[in-house]
């Protein structure tokens, strides 16, 4: 049975863990051949192993986003090994977990502004004259919390990047409206992902209302199954249509029914004020 991805290459960045993941896992489920990348060369093996095991085409390489030659470079590799890059998509990503602003240092800030947005910025420089010049692709750039403008009390950083990817995307899109190439924006929503776990950064003032997020997690938030195939239908995109679309994961009416839910989490108080 033939696969919406067959005979396509994609390339994925921060495709070791967590929503990467699932994206790299879907994309090859559904016949295309997948390029994964991070910036951890064990992971990248490993990652590269558990697709192949499973019948997949794959390769990767370590890459940084924040070093224009490692995306060079994976390009490069993606090219020579498998011919072409037929969509690339800007996933990797950090957060510094649930912070003040002025609780994070001058370097964190710098990571989390190279990483999620001007990686996502540098790529799409990259991949765009690639595309043009081939006749065609499909770039999607990853947005999330904070990406429509909406206030993201103790992720401020991170909201400020994923509002940035939105606005350089579309605007990106209208700057190549009459071009052989599809520039997307892909939000997954809220995910349970280790971004969310244990190990996460917390302002010791504001541990009480950590069980906000699994509460948000339970109500509104995407399941992680539902993030490969949605990424899926969009890199199915015929290259040169939809060009600055938004596309979501996750249902609307789970949306709908989730925020009754978090209302009703409020009104009884097992949210905590922000």
């Amino acid at each position: 049975m033939a696969g919406a991805l067959d005979g396509k290459v994609v390339v994925i960045t921060g495709s070791t863990r967590g929503i990467g993941r699932a994206m790299a896992e879907a994309c090859a489920d559904a016949g295309a051949t997948v390029v994964v990348s991070s910036r951890t060369a064990s992971a990248v093996d490993e990652t590269v192993a558990a697709l192949r095991d499973r019948g997949a085409r794959a390769s990767g390489v370590p890459c940084d986003v924040a070093d224009p030659a490692a995306l060079e470079a994976l390009l490069t590799h993606a090219v020579a090994t498998h011919g072409c890059v037929d969509v690339w998509v800007n996933n990797a990503g950090i957060s510094l977990g649930l912070r003040t602003h002025i609780d994070t240092s001058p370097d964190e800030i710098r990571s989390i502004v190279d990483i999620n947005l001007l990686g996502t910025m540098m790529a799409s420089r990259m991949v765009v004259p690639y595309f043009i010049g081939r006749g065609g692709g499909v770039l999607i750039n990853v947005s999330g919390r904070g990406g429509r403008g909406d206030v993201a009390a103790y992720t401020a950083a991170y909201a400020a990047t994923k509002a940035g990817v939105m606005v350089f995307t579309r605007s990106l899109a209208a700057e190549h409206r009459s071009d052989p190439v599809s520039i997307l924006v892909f939000m997954p929503g809220m995910v349970d992902t280790d971004f969310y776990g244990a190990d996460m950064a917390v302002t010791p003032g504001l541990k009480p209302i950590v069980d906000n997020i699994r509460i948000v997690l339970d109500t509104i938030g995407t399941p992680i199954e539902a993030v490969g195939p949605a990424l899926v239908d969009v890199a199915c995109t015929v290259p040169g249509t939809g060009s600055g679309e938004v596309h979501r994961a996750g249902s609307a009416l789970r949306g709908m029914l989730g925020g009754f839910r978090l209302m009703w989490a409020r009104i009884t108080g097992r949210m905590k004020p922000m």
